[in-house]
């Protein structure tokens, strides 16, 4: 059986470090919008050229051209077995596109992971980040600014999610291999109930 997962969380709780490890646990691509835009983007698609139109004047590319990438990404056959999403849905109107998606080959969410975490252990984590990786944009003012629209976007769905019965929460503060730790022993219960083994 396959894992279809969204992974939520704010920006320094550690998504890109454990969507790796979990995806390696259980052996599904882990795939971020950010990847996909580079991708399209690289591959001088159509949906990739008209993203970048959008992106060369400094505004928001629209959902339709994002969720016709996802849309095109998810029907990849790595994807087949599963796969774990980072950075979509970001909108609700994205969680339903997200459905009718997977609807369309008779499929549906496993499980939404969200990882949490305090907001002071976040702004400390990316200012040490920022400090280490020269990032002079990455002040306090912008980070907090960042976990304040991340609370405002995602609260929603993460409300929508856990109505579905959906939704696991993690806390991300910690070492990495304790995290992963904790994130398995959440899922695994509920992958199993799913009919998933991880």
């Amino acid at each position: 059986m396959s894992a279809r997962m969204v992974l939520l969380g704010p920006p320094g709780a550690g998504k890109g470090t454990q969507a790796a490890r979990i995806c390696g646990r259980l052996s599904i691509p882990a795939i971020s919008t950010g990847d996909i835009f580079r991708a399209n983007v690289a591959g001088a698609t159509e949906l990739g050229r008209r993203a970048q139109q959008y992106m060369d004047r400094g505004e928001y590319v629209p959902d339709s051209v994002t969720n016709a990438m996802v849309r095109s990404r998810l029907a990849a056959d790595d994807a087949a077995r599963g796969f774990l999403l980072d950075g979509y849905p970001r909108t609700e109107g994205q969680v339903h596109e997200l459905d009718a998606i997977l609807a369309a080959s008779g499929l549906a969410l496993d499980i939404v992971l969200e990882i949490t975490a305090d907001s002071e252990a976040v702004v400390a984590r990316l200012l040490t980040r920022a400090s280490e990786q020269n990032r002079a944009d990455d002040t306090e003012s912008v980070i907090r600014h960042r976990l304040e629209v991340y609370a405002e976007q995602t609260a929603p769905l993460a409300a929508l999610y856990r109505d579905r019965g959906l939704l696991v929460q993690v806390d991300g503060i910690g070492a990495v291999d304790e995290v992963t730790e904790r994130i398995m022993t959440a899922l695994v219960p509920r992958l199993s109930a799913r009919g998933v083994t991880a």
